[in-house]
């Protein structure tokens, strides 16, 4: 039942009672006597869209965030109404849309309990001082609800109790609990009573939500301008409800496998022999690394698309040096433009009407790194067409594999508020705005103009573009990471958060700056980050330079070495990392898991924090504290594996773990089966020809799986690729692996070496596709056999 409250706010204005309904195959209109009119479209039996207009009209319906292949189509429809309410049922949802003053129900279709309802609900506040309303959203908040998501905000995981703002902003050494920073990413995850929901408010302007801190048995959200505007996802597990939201909001395409490498970068590496100095220590050392990144200083006074005449007379050479040393180079694009008539780039754009401008006419004019320059509105698809042909030359020509977009918040220097004034007019395809509608989306499109320049330049090669800010959607066109964060314990803790809080928020290809860009930290504190930047998506050390080095080798021998092995443990679980991106790429599923996220039933997992799940089997959590010999955390409910001593640990309660600074707290879910490579300097240096197969037993089943192709390019998308579906099975005295494979790729390995952990007998007769095998043959020593990849069933007993 709709809760009885006041219908007086602070001045607000509400609907009144519906006079008018119809219907429209799956998009339902509702029209109050003061001409509100709610538009409920029925998306899916789960997904739901509400849009409110105040004055009895919609606009244009665009939105950046919206993937134009997301899933679409219902199996139930009903529509009816009592005295009191209009009822809409799917297969699994029913939704009272109440007469009286157009509050919202949300109802689960089987058990008929409540989700989510309208407290105040849809109201608004006209701004004579915005030019437009204040929409605003109240839902009441559920005995014992939890709240998740919301981007890079470097809070607690569980958001109830606080408030946020959405509006990107340049947020230089950011602490915990600053807000708003460089991202927004306007969804979150209701959880209560084993039920998970969710709710993205696709609006651009700058928003608020409110998870229970002004009135404790409320949430809301608004925003200073647009429409009220959200799409309601129903689980009923959280899982469900973030690959719903991703769904809609779109995954990238998959990576070239060397962007999951380990990455090397600082403001500034320069000139030329700077930057062979470290690649070739890197080389030197055997210390594993794909890419190097070249920052502000190797343009010709920071003017985009040049390189300097003086650090980098012949990039093309070097680029080419490097790659044969098996380097990529990944080079910075912002988006400000130097004012130089002697600057093609910025002569072109000026001939060509490109850049942002005034309300009353003159050209946006801001200062960053070159001084004083120009910005280009990549809300216009011309802008982002003519944008896209720049990186013709340092990507054709040059080789140059992937470009790294920052400042593009906007940032702008010496002015406050350090981005545009409000007053300045976008294209916004075709539907002109302010700034106020298009700033949080002006990354977004930046970083989508320079996916599809490396998208047709590079081809056919995957492109790699990694971006500061982001909107929802983004993740379709880049990689992120949470920008300029400090070289301190905490904000070791604050990147493990922020990782976890993106991957929530359908953004998982992400990552920190390993050791902090701000201050210098000790190999104590660098190397307990590089453990845990080893299991996040994105994986780069990065600093501001002005404090001294930063590279794997800046310490000490013995962190040297921990750095070394941490790293060539990411090297050897490429795979298993690679796997995961697929299952994000094509399931939508998040490649990192909050342990709420993990198991939402245990309700120990709500407010952890520090642990989390890499994939779907491997249990991480970092060491966050200095002088550190182990931590107590949190193990899940199952059984697992610790991954140094191989003793098996039964989950739901917290526990001591040992973790000298050589180790971290690691676990491997009983019943996994992880694939991993030989040890390689970077990605293609070797040609695979065994595959490892680490089995962990358990009593019971366990699937796994393990995708593959060639690493690069598109083929995958023709069908050459393959998918192996892994069904272990053990019961005490036998262990059974089966396989089913999919896809046209042929792998270059000819054979598995399989290592069997935890197995509980003595294997005296070994099956391979149902004929009994001699154990010298698959050379069957120390739990560990070798067998063709060929094989469909592996068996092993006691008898």
């Amino acid at each position: 039942m709709i809760l009885n409250t006041e219908l007086e706010y602070k001045g607000d204005l509400f609907p009144s009672s519906i006079i008018e309904y119809k219907k429209d195959v799956d998009v339902l209109h509702f029209t109050t006597a003061n001409n509100v009119k709610l538009q409920l479209t029925v998306l899916r039996d789960s997904v739901l869209r509400f849009r409110y207009s105040t004055v009895g009209k919609f606009n244009k319906d665009f939105s950046y965030a919206i993937d134009k292949n997301a899933s679409r189509g219902y199996n139930h429809l009903e529509i009816s109404d009592d005295e009191e309410k209009y009822i809409v049922t799917t297969a699994k949802l029913i939704c009272h849309i109440y007469k009286v003053d157009l509050r919202i129900s949300i109802l689960d279709a089987i058990d008929k309990t409540i989700i989510c309802q309208d407290e105040l609900g849809f109201h608004w506040e006209e701004s004579y001082e915005l030019g437009g309303d204040i929409v605003k959203m109240s839902k009441v908040a559920q005995n014992g609800e939890s709240y998740y998501g919301l981007g890079d905000k470097p809070e607690h995981i569980n958001l109830k109790g606080r408030r946020f703002e959405n509006w990107a902003t340049d947020s230089y050494a950011y602490g915990k609990n600053t807000d708003p920073i460089y991202k927004a990413i306007p969804f979150y995850t209701g959880l209560h009573n084993g039920k998970s929901y969710g709710i993205f408010f696709d609006n651009s302007f700058r928003t608020y939500f409110d998870f229970c801190q002004e009135r404790r048995n409320v949430t809301s959200f608004w925003a200073a301008g647009g429409e009220m505007n959200y799409y309601f996802f129903y689980g009923p597990k959280m899982e469900d409800v973030v690959v719903s939201y991703t769904d809609l909001t779109g995954t990238p395409e998959l990576p070239p496998l060397w962007a999951l490498g380990y990455h090397q970068c600082k403001w500034s590496y320069y000139p030329e022999s700077k930057v062979k100095e470290i690649t070739k220590k890197f080389r030197d050392l055997k210390i594993p690394c794909d890419a190097i990144y070249l920052d502000i200083d190797y343009m010709e006074g920071f003017r985009c698309f040049t390189w300097s005449k003086e650090y980098f007379p012949e990039p093309k050479r070097m680029v080419k040096e490097l790659a044969d040393d098996g380097f990529k180079t990944v080079v910075i694009i912002d988006p400000g433009i130097k004012i130089d008539m002697e600057y093609d780039v910025f002569r072109e754009g000026l001939e060509k009407d490109y850049f942002c401008k005034r309300a009353d006419g003159p050209y946006m004019k801001g200062k960053v790194w070159p001084g004083e320059c120009y910005f280009p509105d990549f809300t216009r698809p011309k802008v982002r067409e003519w944008w896209a042909g720049l990186f013709k030359e340092l990507i054709e020509d040059i080789g140059v594999k992937g470009v790294w977009n920052d400042m593009n918040e906007p940032a702008v220097m010496d002015v406050p508020g350090k981005s545009f004034p409000p007053d300045v007019r976008h294209d916004y395809d075709g539907n002109p705005c302010s700034h106020q509608k298009a700033h949080n989306i002006y990354g977004m499109q930046m970083a989508r103009a320079t996916y599809h320049g490396l998208k047709r330049f590079n081809y056919p090669k995957r492109p790699f573009v990694i971006t500061r800010s982001a909107y929802s959607g983004t993740q379709r066109y880049t990689s992120t990471w949470m920008g300029d964060n400090v070289a301190t314990w905490e904000h070791l803790q604050i990147a493990n958060i922020q990782a976890q809080r993106l991957a929530l928020s359908g953004f998982s290809f992400a990552g920190s700056d390993i050791g902090g860009f701000a201050e210098q930290p000790n190999g104590e504190l660098y190397a307990r980050w590089i453990q845990l930047g080893v299991f996040h998506p994105f994986c780069r050390t990065h600093s501001s330079g002005d404090h001294g080095d930063q590279e794997p080798w800046a310490f000490d021998d013995e962190i040297t070495d921990i750095v070394r092995k941490f790293i060539e443990i990411r090297y050897e679980l490429l795979p298993y990392l690679y796997t995961t991106f697929y299952q994000y790429y094509h399931d939508n599923v998040p490649m990192l898991k909050s342990l709420v996220l993990f198991d939402q039933e245990d309700t120990q997992t709500h407010y952890r924090t520090d642990e989390f799940i890499c994939g779907n089997q491997i249990l991480v959590c970092p060491i966050n504290e200095p002088n550190s010999k182990g931590r107590r955390m949190y193990i899940p409910r199952g059984e697992w594996y610790n991954y140094w001593t191989k003793e098996v640990i039964t989950g739901g309660k917290e526990t001591w773990v040992d973790a000298d600074l050589d180790t971290m707290p690691l676990f491997v879910k009983a019943g996994a089966i992880i694939p991993k490579f030989p040890v390689q300097q970077y990605v293609g240096e070797k040609e695979i020809t065994q595959l490892t197969l680490d089995v962990y037993y358990k009593d019971g089943k366990e699937d796994s799986e393990l995708y593959e192709d060639a690493n690069d390019g598109y083929d995958y998308t023709k069908g050459r690729y393959s998918l192996k579906k892994f069904n272990f099975a053990g019961n005490g005295d036998k262990m059974i692996i089966r396989i089913h494979k999919r896809g046209l790729f042929n792998t270059s390995y000819d054979t598995f070496k399989i290592n069997i952990h935890g197995l509980p007998f003595k294997v005296k007769s070994i099956k391979v596709d149902n004929e009994y095998v001699d154990l010298k043959e698959v050379k069957f020593k120390n739990n560990s056999l070798v067998v063709t990849k060929l094989f469909t069933n592996l068996q092993l007993k006691a008898d």
